[in-house]
């Protein structure tokens, strides 16, 4: 039975991934659960399970009303305690199987955003919350800049066909960074236009592929000579590892 991966719209820009059969659905980071019970009414789904990155409330305000409707589910998450509908804390390279999906999961632990912060990988893709973005990473809330730069780093680290479904769409905002790091990036203007027609014909922009996001993603691409020089002309100082560009480059983008 083939499985899809369908984004259920939520607040202003945030998806809400179902991935899906043609009977049940497994949730990633329901932060609303009205859009996903309408959603799964008009398609007759039953909901089988939820996955949950980290603690933000937009990742995890839907979890509640979602139990009240389907008491009995699995929710998977990081081990935080603050997370209390969590009933199967994760922890790194652990594997969980959905079922009803035969699908294997692999848990890896990815801090940066937030300290509790982990992505699902498995053949469909990675779910991995407000870590990595299109042509963006996270905001650092908890985390420090070279725990997010090893969170990417072993991201990156993925086969490069690898499907990226993060959870905002903020593709648009992170390209003009992007261009403003990186200016002589073809691909990445390439991909701007693509990203806006999209965005005209009110489409997702997402999932990106882990290929184009090397290709395009100012911070997985600290070691591009451009990038380097732009940002050293930006911070007025000389930098003289990939972290310390992207420890620049971070705070660059939160000021931008």
């Amino acid at each position: 039975m083939s499985l899809n991966v369908v984004p259920i719209q939520a607040f202003n820009d945030n998806y809400i991934w179902c991935i899906r059969n043609q009977t049940d659905c497994v949730l990633v980071d329901p932060g609303d659960a009205a859009p996903v019970l309408a959603y799964c009414e008009a398609e007759q789904l039953s909901i089988a399970g939820i996955l949950i990155t980290h603690h933000h409330w937009d990742h995890t305000g839907g979890i509640d009303e979602l139990l009240n409707a389907y008491p009995n589910i699995p929710v998977y998450g990081p081990t935080n305690e603050k997370i209390t509908q969590i009933n199967n804390r994760l922890v790194d390279t652990q594997t969980i199987l959905l079922d009803m999906f035969d699908l294997t999961l692999s848990v890896m632990t990815v801090p940066g955003h937030t300290l509790d912060h982990i992505a699902y990988y498995c053949e469909i893709g990675l779910f991995c919350g407000d870590t990595l973005f299109s042509a963006g990473c996270g905001r650092l809330f908890e985390g420090t800049p070279v725990q997010m730069y090893d969170s990417l780093q072993k991201l990156a680290s993925l086969p490069a066909s690898t499907k990226i479904y993060c959870t905002h769409e903020y593709t648009l905002a992170n390209i003009d960074f992007a261009l403003a790091a990186e200016p002589n990036n073809q691909t990445l203007k390439e991909y701007k236009q693509w990203a806006e027609n999209k965005r005209a014909a009110q489409q997702a922009t997402l999932p990106s592929t882990l290929d184009k996001e090397i290709a395009i993603n100012p911070f997985l691409r600290c070691d591009s000579p451009e990038l380097v020089q732009q940002v050293q002309q930006h911070c007025q100082q000389q930098l003289n590892s990939p972290q310390a560009v992207f420890t620049a480059l971070r705070g660059w983008k939160d000021n931008f």
